[in-house]
């Protein structure tokens, strides 16, 4: 139904206007009955709904699927878009209109809390799994809260720190990853970040939430605080902030109030805000479906089946995985039976049920092998208890072999701090060490949320990275432990061998309220592969039970503009004896660039499943931005005319194939010379060294003095770091009027730059 909202807006008083931009309470929007607005309901859940009657109270029973890393670790568009479809139903069947998420912020360290929450390093892998989550949910007439915007990529004074980003890595990294989702999905709501960016809080900063979020890239819906964010109201409503979360008691409301009467605020602002916020609400009600409910069995079975698409196999010495169903096999850690599914904070769900890995594995073993169990730590405990190593050992001796589930527990990931460290338990690390010595078949299952040291990789046979699995974690490891499937995640991040490898390691989390990202763009891989890194396990890295071929990669053309579209294919084989599907990723290099770049960069990626000896031909699509880098100059992003590497690869490092294009920028940016470009720069520009050589030939003729460069004799290497004010002191020297050089230089000048 067409609503003249801007004519209901006129029917507004002030004081009404100023209420619709704050909440009611902790979780819905204020009516105003009397103009027929309803009130609409948010609530948290990134990887499932977490509705709560009151802040910080019991949430009601939800399915809580695998979480944003899981997912990203998929690698798999549908399968994000599948879990956003499930999760939209419940909020329908729950009477909410608007999740609060998915987490698009950049991993940067490994240590920040919501890690798990948040999808991956690389923004275009995370913002393209971002964008499909957001039309997954609202397919069913509930809208997302696309957060934290921007730059909250640590939980350390996180209501306070400033984010000191410069302007490139700002847009190449840490804008980048809302940017997609927000023009391609268009999510209901932005929510602003608790940090500064740059000196000003994002809840305030109209250069992020007016001038790229709403003007630039055509966003359409509101923008919501963080519960809590706001520092200034007058100051977030001129900005951009259209909406405060939650109820502040009135404070809000009274102040913008007081600001449009004193003419500090343009009331003209404020209606935009009110429009904007309206247009959202009508949508919500429009598509609210009374009577609504959800099958939670079948949620749970797609819990499960997501989760089995999520894990990475990280090692499997002497194929030890998949496991055979007999003999007796070795069940050691007390995550088994108390599944580490999810992290702590806002995102946390009340589960409709959860299955454990030791019952889902004696379901698929059955009477055919013999199970034998030990819990080998305290999940609440870090320090090693000798009788439950003792006991462990005892089983592990007994066993053909061990299969140890171990990570992070809860307690160690969670919103409002990081991890002081990339360390397990000691207690499981010792335990796994002394497992390993006792029997050499072990395999490790992790449950984490982010990147951990394993100073026991070299002792165990197989690692099977599970992240942070949901409720149907349980059976998915059953599922890969013995072969019901392959895997076939991929890690959406890279696993340093060490924290001090990371590029933000001297960095973060700062100093007191301020956090300097030095690292610039060189984030997770960008900067291990620049480095010439070791790392313990690259970006896009994962094994499978069959085996896959690449062949035929070809591009559409060998040159082209940077505004067309090139086209990609390469041919995929399973060569392997068992079906099972394939990440195929992409990544492009500028092969010469006049600034620093990365050695490859994710651009593509296609997840396919394919029979035992089944081909397939992957194709790809790369615009403009698969070659562009953000030119702070000229305030855009800009192809530099050159060869460009298109690789395809198993993982970041782990490129098969490799072909050349040939991009040709339609945009010339002109050079500005002054007293002290440098000659080298000038070389660079045929018509500008032309035009010096002459300057320099006229010189000579009109003093009679020889040339700078002939004087000089300096090989080219040399001549290329001095500068035209060299250039002009030599002449003065020689006995040239200081002033008439000047003049004759800054003509010269103007010559180049006309």
């Amino acid at each position: 139904m067409e609503r003249d909202i801007k004519g209901l807006i006129s029917q507004m008083t002030l004081e009404e206007k100023a209420s619709l931009c704050s909440g009611k309470d902790a979780w819905n929007t204020k009516p105003i009955e009397r103009l027929g607005i309803p009130s609409i309901r948010m609530s948290d859940g990134p990887h499932g709904l977490r509705k709560e009657e009151h802040l910080f109270g019991e949430s009601k029973p939800a399915t809580c699927f695998p979480t944003a890393v899981t997912l990203a670790a998929s690698w798999d568009r549908e399968l994000v878009e599948r879990v956003g479809k499930a999760i939209g139903e419940e909020c329908q069947a729950e009477g909410v209109q608007i999740l609060l998420g998915p987490g698009v912020n950049i991993k940067r360290s490994p240590l920040c809390g919501r890690n798990f929450e948040y999808y991956s390093e690389d923004p275009f892998l995370a913002s393209e799994l971002a964008k499909h989550f957001i039309k997954g949910v609202q397919s069913e007439g509930v809208g997302t809260s696309l957060k934290h915007y921007a730059a909250n990529n640590q939980e350390t004074r996180r209501l306070t720190v400033d984010a000191k980003i410069d302007e490139r890595t700002l847009r190449e990294i840490y804008l980048a990853s809302f940017e997609r989702a927000v023009k391609e999905a268009q999510p209901w709501t932005v929510m602003c970040s608790y940090n500064k960016v740059n000196g000003t809080y994002a809840s305030e900063n109209e250069y992020l939430l007016r001038k790229i979020l709403k003007e630039e890239w055509g966003f359409e819906g509101f923008v919501v605080s963080d519960w809590g964010a706001v520092n200034d109201r007058v100051k977030g409503l001129k900005a951009g902030l259209d909406l405060q979360m939650p109820y502040d008691g009135g404070l809000g409301d009274k102040k913008i109030i007081e600001a449009v009467k004193r003419g500090e605020l343009s009331e003209e602002i404020l209606d935009e805000a009110v429009e904007r916020i309206l247009r959202i609400i009508f949508k919500a009600i429009e598509n609210k479906k009374e009577g609504a409910s959800y099958d939670k069995e079948a949620h749970h079975k797609l819990a499960r089946e997501v989760a089995k698409e999520c894990f990475v196999l990280l090692k499997n010495e002497d194929h030890i995985l998949p496991l055979k169903k007999e003999g007796v096999i070795g069940i050691i850690g007390a995550f088994a039976k108390k599944p580490q599914i999810q992290g702590g904070g806002s995102a946390h769900v009340n589960p409709t049920k959860t299955d454990d890995a030791l019952e889902e594995i004696k379901k698929i073993v059955g009477g055919r092998g013999k199970i034998l169990y030990a819990d080998g730590y305290e999940i609440d405990k870090d320090e090693p208890k000798e009788e439950l190593i003792e006991e462990a050992k005892r089983i592990a001796k007994e066993s053909d072999v061990v299969i140890i589930f171990a990570g992070l527990p809860e307690r160690y990931e969670s919103e409002g701090f990081d991890r002081p460290h990339m360390k397990m338990p000691e207690s499981q690390n010792e335990l796994i060490k002394e497992v390993a010595k006792t029997n050499k078949n072990t395999v490790v299952v992790l449950s984490n949320g982010g990147p951990i040291e394993m100073p026991w990789v070299e002792e165990v046979k197989g690692i099977l990275e599970t992240y942070r699995g949901g409720q149907g974690w349980g059976g998915a490891v059953a599922d890969i432990l013995f072969g019901v499937v392959s895997p076939s995640g991929k890690l959406p991040e890279s696993f340093p061998k060490k924290l001090s490898d990371n590029p933000s390691y001297l960095f973060f989390p700062g100093e007191r309220d301020k956090v300097e990202y030095r690292e610039g763009i060189f984030v997770g891989y960008r900067y291990y592969d620049k480095k010439e890194m070791e790392v313990l396990f690259p970006f896009g890295y994962g094994l499978s039970y069959t085996n896959f071929e690449y062949s035929e990669l070809k591009i559409e053309k060998k040159k082209i503009t940077e505004e067309e579209i090139l086209k990609v294919k390469v041919k995929v084989k399973n060569t392997g004896k068992m079906k099972g599907k394939e990440v195929v990723q992409l990544y492009v290099k500028d092969i010469k660039s006049e600034v620093i770049r990365p050695e490859k960069e994710l651009k593509g990626f296609k997840k396919i499943e394919l029979e035992a000896g089944e081909e397939k031909e992957v194709e790809f699509e790369l615009d403009k931005r698969a070659f562009a880098y953000y030119n702070e100059e000229i305030g855009e992003f800009y192809v530099e005319s050159g060869e460009f590497e298109i690789m395809i690869g198993k993982s970041s490092r782990d490129i098969v194939l490799k072909e050349t294009v040939y991009v040709e920028s339609t945009k010339k940016i002109k050079k500005r010379y002054h007293i002290n470009s440098t000659i080298g720069d000038i070389m660079e520009d045929t018509e500008a060294w032309s035009k010096l050589q002459k300057f320099l030939a006229d010189l000579e003729k009109a003093f009679g003095i020889e040339s700078y460069i002939s004087y000089t004799k300096k090989p080219e290497k040399y001549l290329k770091n001095d500068c035209l004010r060299r250039i002009l002191f030599y002449y003065v020297r020689q006995g040239a009027d200081m002033n008439k050089m000047e003049e004759l230089m800054t003509k010269f000048i103007e010559d180049l730059n006309s």
